[in-house]
């Protein structure tokens, strides 16, 4: 089959456990949220398509790379079509880590065919109330994360944070798996996050600035 992918590009990974590595990104479009405050609307729109790829013209430009980090994101990935399958084909070279970057609401756990492969991992969201899609959450989620997955808040507002703290303590996430505090800028001060986190003392949780948007423009593509 075919995949249709709206990028595909070489750059660091801005955010996540190999930020500030070098990683090929595969994104897809078509999602089935809608948050405030998304930083790629333009991958939101099932319509949206790109390049008809098959699984071997995806490995190969990721070869063609020469990166070992591989980010499959969007939009959200794990609604795709034939996802699994593709994950699944490039997880047998054994030289690629991948990680699949999702939005909390689509079942992880129902993805059994490569959710316990060495080199894959999830980056699973949960969105906060300041997203308006806290409602959509699939809280089985963040009670079956194992330690090669990751747990990232996207923080716009003290209420943010408050509602982080509830969900990291209810769920164990920080001593389950790798937790990240990730500061919309343009509406909360890092330090804020900081202050909050000294305060109520979470330790083995990471402030998270994302890094593309440091190095280029906030609304730069392709980076």
């Amino acid at each position: 089959m075919r995949y249709s992918i709206i990028e595909k590009f070489l750059s660091i990974d801005g955010e996540g456990p190999t930020a500030g590595e070098i990683a090929a990104f595969i994104r897809f479009g078509g999602c089935n949220l809608s948050c405030l405050w998304c930083d790629t609307a333009y991958s939101i729109d099932r319509s949206a398509r790109g390049e008809q790829l098959t699984k071997e013209d995806i490995y190969s430009f990721i070869k063609g790379t020469g990166a070992i980090n591989v980010t499959i994101t969007g939009g959200e990935p794990l609604i795709q079509e034939g996802i699994e399958e593709l994950i699944y084909f490039l997880s047998q070279d054994q030289e690629l880590f991948i990680h699949i970057e999702t939005n909390g609401s689509v079942p992880v756990y129902g993805f059994k065919r490569i959710s316990t492969l060495a080199n894959v991992s999830f980056i699973v969201d949960y969105k906060l109330p300041g997203s308006s899609m806290e409602s959509r959450m699939d809280l089985k989620n963040f009670e079956l994360l194992s330690s090669k997955d990751v747990c990232k808040f996207v923080i716009g507002s003290r209420e943010d944070l408050e509602k982080a703290k509830l969900i990291i303590d209810r769920y164990g996430l920080a001593v389950k798996c790798l937790v990240y505090l990730s500061p919309i800028t343009s509406m909360i001060e890092p330090v804020e996050i900081v202050e909050f986190m000294k305060k109520k003392r979470m330790n083995r949780i990471r402030l998270q600035l994302q890094l593309h948007k440091i190095i280029w423009s906030p609304d730069a593509k392709g980076v």
